[in-house]
């Protein structure tokens, strides 16, 4: 038997229109958009639907992106498609937290509201940055980043690939000393503040206040943490493991290698883009990926996994 887990994406795969067909097509991808509308009180469906200079803003991306996520998560699981296990980068936590019974998907909509409000006010704009570290040795970007101050690893996205994010300036010396240790490329990104970073600690404490007061029940099934790329499968140390995760590295080439080693051989990528499908490539060409981001995609998967 397949072991499937749902995997979903993190802020910087949003796309205008994500979510548009399981909202006009489907009457439970509709009640996730329409609910997400009156908890927040803004139109879900025009931020995520038609052309705003919002929708890349942290602040309302992030209850975009997990609105979307968990939209179009629903819908496939009305196909009888249920994951075994979960787990998302970044943001895309708060999905597989939904997914794992962990949180309601009013809570997970609510919190990721207040995250984004709080990262995009932690650190001014233009103070900030994130690189990516192509073809480099991981252990010589560890040592390179540790050697100096006020730049961390924000993500551990699979071989050969590193995002590292802190000051401009210190991103950018970084930059050039990995670059003369070897790496092929250091691209700057194009995001708005210094994200998984020690800039964003105080950032994460303030979404640990913002937690107390949401409901955490037992795990469902497991879900896999991005700042232990361990299993969770009880309420206690959620909270925890959320507010660190604002200024800690996300683990998800480990993640992905803890799934593969308890046999999950089906990945399933809900959301827009495929990112995380990339990456699986690089960890793990075996491993089966599919995603879902039309409607159109969920016959396929339900198709293709009857075949299994």
């Amino acid at each position: 038997m397949s072991r499937i887990a749902f995997i979903f994406p993190g802020q910087g795969a949003q796309t205008c229109g994500m979510g548009k067909d399981f909202y006009e097509q489907t009457e439970t991808g509709k009640k996730v958009f329409d609910r997400a509308s009156e908890l927040l009180g803004f139109s879900v469906p025009e931020l995520c639907f038609e052309p705003n200079d919002r929708l890349d803003i942290t602040e309302y991306t992030q209850a975009a992106m997990v609105t979307a996520g968990i939209a179009m998560m629903r819908v496939l699981e009305e196909k009888g498609i249920h994951p075994d296990v979960t787990a998302g980068l970044s943001l895309g936590e708060y999905c597989a937290l939904a997914a794992a019974g962990v949180m309601s998907d009013d809570d997970a909509i609510a919190t990721v509201r207040q995250r984004g409000i709080l990262m995009q006010e932690a650190v001014p704009a233009g103070v900030g940055a994130m690189a990516a570290i192509l073809a480099l040795d991981t252990a010589v970007i560890e040592e390179v980043t540790a050697s100096m101050e006020d730049v961390w690893i924000a993500n551990y996205n699979c071989p050969g690939q590193i995002v590292i994010s802190g000051r401009k300036e210190a991103v950018e010396e970084a930059c050039e000393r990995l670059k003369a240790a070897g790496a092929k490329r250091a691209i700057l990104l194009n995001v708005s503040g210094p994200f998984h970073s020690g800039m964003l600690t105080e950032a994460g404490e303030k979404l640990g206040q913002v937690l107390l007061q949401t409901e955490i029940k037992s795990p469902q099934i497991p879900y896999v943490a991005n700042v232990t790329a361990q299993y969770v499968t009880e309420a206690a140390p959620v909270k925890e493991l959320l507010t660190r995760q604002v200024s800690s590295s996300v683990k998800w080439q480990q993640s992905v290698e803890t799934m593969l080693a308890d046999g999950v051989d089906t990945f399933v990528e809900i959301g827009p883009g495929r990112t995380l499908t990339g990456f699986m490539r690089k960890i793990d060409r075996a491993a089966r990926c599919f995603n879902v981001e039309k409607l159109e995609d969920i016959d396929k998967v339900a198709e293709a996994l009857k075949e299994a």
